[in-house]
């Protein structure tokens, strides 16, 4: 049985009851976790897919590099030296005429220091901007030794960003004003609620970073989460296939199949009733497809890349001809479901089968020379590492890539939940889209290590033949189908840079839109409310740089420009269909059984 969470009241003040009911708590979930901890020991132990000597030879590069240039020392030396001077200069001057001192800004967007007191009162600002100068200072000194190969440096400024953003003093009780604050009103209180949180999460968590991003009671798969209304019609051993139930009296003839990421689950398009884009497409007339991939576990270890092109968009293709009558259909891939979606189509047209007549392509990234900041990840050295943890247990589990992502923005998504959750003692606020990315699925090792080696370590994709699937070479260039192509402008995970260079891979004609904000909010980004922007430009320039500069920016979503451009291929207009009306039967409402794994 769960325990009864423990509500953050709106006032910080010393609640009685608080330490009581907390120690209690932290007691039980302390027994369950030392008794699993015992159990993990006594049975060897679980898989480390992190490689260390992946993450030690930029640094041992580094260390040998430096020490052959003392011009390099001498310079940071002097750099060191004059932001001292900076340092004590601007505090003797605000210790004279009460101005804060103001000698190192944060970067933008980084909310560790919003509380007023770290500008406001003398010895937090002194901390912070003791903290930003020695911060700026390590960084500058990793630029400056010459001869580090590009992917190196970017691996040691990664690593050692890790470091100290672990180290920043917002992490700490008596370096942090909010926490030191409320520490002083609750007498203590949020000290030991937070220890309760923290041995809860490690009790009932999996991996080393369990945490809570989100109200976990808050939301349920099928109520307030994927909760379209539609059927799952066909299903094999990697994915379910659901058909959306119309709203409109009349749809487009051709049908709308969308391939969704693996690495999280579909509903990232359905996150209830506001924000979800399967119901938009639905409301806009078309017949909405949607693959709902597995959570696999050892039992699929084998299935390859070509599994999930053969078993995935292929074999939902043949089920949409079998129930709908139709052949022809139009496509959206997402993320690596886009990447699938390119290959499909690649495939596709190699064996003259033109049945596709549009394709989505959503952050999807078809060239891998750049995928920014996950390259740190991406070597021989961390790949082998990898392929030998998923061989023992026949796949990656969910927590390793959720870790990895989290990582790209440590202080936003590892050390914002740390003092809320264990140093300030709160409970997680509902958030639909952390819920959702905590819910993370597990990667075959067959699959999983061909996409890593073949994209991401040697770019084969982007070559004619580079890459065969179920013995047919593919060549992107071939794809005549016409694409649109929606990218992000600050995506971390797939660089909207990179999905322009992919999209000029493609022989057909391409519309490229850049919207705002990151990954999953640039794309779900419904028009009624109204944020971020989007780009277009109609003149496909060679280099992404050319065609940002040259587009034209409009206000809110990217969705009803899609709209207009998806019309031209719907086919002409056909009374509604139904999955009760179709030749294939129901299996169970949507959203199935698979999203639930």
């Amino acid at each position: 049985m769960s325990e009864k969470p423990v509500k953050q009241t709106s006032s910080p003040e010393f609640e009685p009851d608080v330490v009581p009911r907390s120690l209690v708590r932290a007691g039980v979930h302390g027994s369950n976790l030392l008794k699993r901890s015992i159990m993990r020991v006594l049975s060897g132990g679980e898989p480390n897919p992190v490689s260390i000597k992946s993450m030690a030879k930029p640094f041992v590069s580094f260390t040998g590099k430096l020490a052959t240039q003392p011009d390099t020392v001498i310079l940071a030396q002097m750099r060191l030296l004059r932001d001292s001077t900076r340092f004590w200069s601007g505090l003797l001057s605000t210790s004279l005429g009460k101005k804060p001192l103001d000698v190192a800004e944060p970067e933008p967007g980084d909310g560790r220091f919003r509380d007023p007191a770290w500008s406001e009162a003398l010895a937090f600002n002194v901390i912070k901007q003791a903290y930003l100068l020695s911060n700026r200072w390590i960084m500058d000194t990793i630029d400056d030794v010459r001869g580090l190969d590009p992917h190196s440096r970017r691996k040691l400024r990664f690593f050692t960003s890790q470091m100290t953003d672990a180290l920043a003093p917002s992490n700490f009780i008596l370096s942090n004003p909010e926490v030191l604050r409320t520490t002083i009103q609750t007498r203590g209180a949020n000290l030991i609620r937070g220890l309760a949180n923290l041995l809860r999460d490690l009790d009932e968590g999996s991996g080393p970073l369990p945490f809570r991003m989100s109200d976990p009671d808050a939301f349920a798969v099928g109520e307030n989460l994927a909760n379209t209304p539609g059927d799952v019609i066909y299903q094999n051993e990697l994915m379910q296939l659901i058909q959306y139930r119309p709203t409109t009296k009349t749809v487009h003839r051709r049908p709308l199949l969308v391939v969704p990421p693996w690495i999280n689950k579909y509903y990232i398009l359905d996150l209830g009733e506001k924000k979800s884009f399967i119901r938009y497409w639905v409301e806009h007339g078309h017949t909405v497809f949607v693959i709902s991939w597995v959570n696999p576990g050892p039992e699929l270890a084998h299935k390859s890349f070509e599994n999930y092109m053969l078993e995935g968009p292929i074999a939902a293709m043949d089920a949409i001809e079998k129930t709908t009558g139709e052949r022809e259909l139009n496509t959206v891939g997402y993320c690596i479901g886009g990447t699938l979606l390119g290959c499909t189509l690649a495939w596709l047209a190699a064996r003259g089968d033109d049945r596709v007549k549009s394709a989505t392509f959503l952050n999807s990234m078809l060239d891998f020379a750049d995928v920014g900041d996950l390259e740190v990840f991406i070597d021989e050295d961390a790949i082998s590492k990898l392929e030998k943890a998923m061989d023992k247990q026949g796949y990656l589990e969910g927590s390793s890539m959720a870790i990895a992502f989290n990582m790209l923005r440590a202080n936003g998504l590892i050390w914002s939940f740390f003092v809320n959750n264990y140093l300030l003692g709160k409970d997680t606020a509902p958030f639909d889209l952390l819920y959702w990315n905590a819910d993370a699925t597990r990667m075959p090792a067959t699959m999983h290590s061909f996409y890593l080696r073949n994209m991401y370590l040697h770019n084969r994709l982007g070559e004619p033949g580079g890459i065969e699937l179920a013995g047919t070479p593919i060549d992107l260039g071939r794809v005549t189908t016409p694409s649109y192509f929606a990218s992000a402008i600050e995506d971390h995970i797939a660089p909207w840079t990179s999905c322009y260079r992919g999209s000029r891979y493609l022989g057909g004609p391409v519309r490229f839109v850049l919207g705002g904000s990151g990954h999953i909010a640039g794309i779900i980004n419904p028009p009624d409310r109204k944020k971020y922007g989007y780009r277009v430009n109609e003149e496909n320039a060679p280099d992404p740089g050319a065609w940002l500069q040259g587009a034209q920016e409009f206000e809110g979503s990217w969705w009803p420009d899609w709209v207009a451009w998806a019309e031209q291929f719907g086919g002409g207009e056909v009374p509604a269909r139904s999955a009760e009306e179709g030749k294939l039967p129901v299996i169970e409402p949507a959203p199935g059984a698979y999203v639930r794994g």
